[in-house]
Formats: C-alpha cells, structure tokens, sequence
C-alpha cells in the first residue's frame, strides 16, 4: 500500500482528504501542531478503515520545521509516495494593521515549508520515478486579495510555484497537482474572523473532486461550477468583490 503524507490532516479539506485516501486503500501519514487532535483522528481512521496512520506532531509555521518533519519520518523509514501540502490559514486586515509576527508566520506555513517538503521529497521520487504532489493554493491565487492581502499572495505563490515545478518534474514520471478551492465549509473562515459565504463547499465534496482529478494527473483544478465560472470575470471585479467580503 502507497503511503500519503497530508500536512494539516486533523481537519477541514486535510481531514476530508485522509478519509478518501484511506477509503482508496492508502496509508496516511498525518501532521499537526495539535498531538491530542492527531491521536484521536488516528483513532478514528483506523477503526474505520484498515490502513495503518502515522502521526507526526509539528508546528510548520516555524522556520525548520519542514526539515524537522521530514527527518523524524526518515528515522522511521516511512516511505511518501504522495505528499499533500495541506496546511495554511488566512489573516484579514487592512495590512498595516496586521501583526507582522502573525504574518510571518502565515507565510512560512503557506509558503516555505512547502516548498521545503517539495524540496526534501522530491529527489526520492525523482530517484523512484514514482510519486505525486498535491499542493492546496485557493480561487484566491487568481486575483490579489484586498485586506486578506498577504493570504492571496501567498496562494498565487503556491499556484506559479506547482505549475513550474510541475514542467520539472515530467521528465521523472513525478506528477505535481494543485487544488484551488473557493470557499469550504471549514474553520478557515472561523479563524480568519470572517462568516462563511453562502456558496461554501462541504469539505468532503472538495476533497473526492481532487482526489479523481489528482489520479487523472490534472495541473490544475477547481471545484464547483460557481468558482469555475467565477473566474471569468475580470480581476478588478473579483478584486471589489474581495474587498466588500473581507472589509465588511
């Protein structure tokens, strides 16, 4: 059985998605920040499912902890066959009066420790000539992001970044995917401080849509016909739109 490394696995899309995962015979290996959440979700996906899931306790909002996660599974040789780059959050806030700190460290869960953990996994794959990435960006990685500024950027990193590492990784029969979700029924939009929009997505309808498009190795993919449609529409509108959401 494959092994599948789900970063941000205890909740939201990354829990939906290590149901699916699990429910299609593939072991988990999932991430946190929070041990008591990471055992009781263990728990819980081994009395349902017969898959062995791993659990690694990590704040990947800290610079090195990419390196620290990727060393800890090494000294148990558990073997990744797909990594799922799940784990962020949004800040809302007009940016001057957003707490560096709290930015910082969105950005380097969001940004740099996923591309550390490409970094890291990526040369065993290439080796392997085996392996697939699922990285999660948003709708938001199409437009900038009036008072959630830094988030938006942050995804639109995570999209440019995917798609080249993508033409990279061909040549290795290495396959790198991204998601871009709009709103999801999660507690994304709980922790942000904002209310969830009407045209929110149950979590678990997000996560079956990627997994079918992952295992069609599609570059990009949306779900739900309204977020698809939405991105016709011109940047300056979706950009207002943005605005008038996150400012109220």
């Amino acid at each position: 059985m494959d092994n599948v490394l789900i970063t941000g696995g205890t909740s939201g899309i990354g829990y939906a998605l290590a149901r699916v995962f699990a429910a299609n015979k593939y072991n988990l290996i999932l991430v946190s920040s929070n041990y008591e959440n990471l055992k009781i979700t263990q728990q819980k996906l081994q009395s349902e499912f017969s898959v062995t899931v791993y659990i690694f306790e990590q704040d990947l909002s800290e610079l090195k902890a990419a390196e620290n996660l990727y060393n800890s599974i090494q000294a148990k040789n558990i073997h990744v066959d797909i990594l799922v780059n799940n784990a962020g959050y949004g800040l809302v806030g007009a940016t001057e009066e957003i707490d560096f700190c709290n930015d910082e460290k969105m950005m380097v869960l969001n940004m740099i420790s996923l591309v550390e953990l490409c970094k890291l996994f990526l040369p065993h794959m290439y080796k392997n000539r085996h392996g697939s990435i699922l990285n999660v960006s948003s709708t938001g990685a199409f437009q900038p992001g009036p008072f959630t500024s830094t988030y938006f950027a942050s995804k639109a990193f995570v999209l440019s970044y995917s798609k080249a590492i993508r033409f990279e990784a061909e040549k290795y029969n290495v396959q790198v995917c991204t998601l871009c979700p709009g709103a999801t029924i999660t507690n994304f939009f709980a922790r942000e401080g904002t209310d969830l929009p009407k045209t929110s997505m149950p979590a678990d309808e997000v996560a079956e849509y990627a997994y079918r498009q992952l295992m069609k190795n599609k570059s990009v993919f949306i779900p739900g016909a309204i977020n698809r449609v939405m991105q016709a529409f011109p940047t300056n509108i979706k950009m207002l739109a943005v605005a008038k959401m996150k400012k109220d």
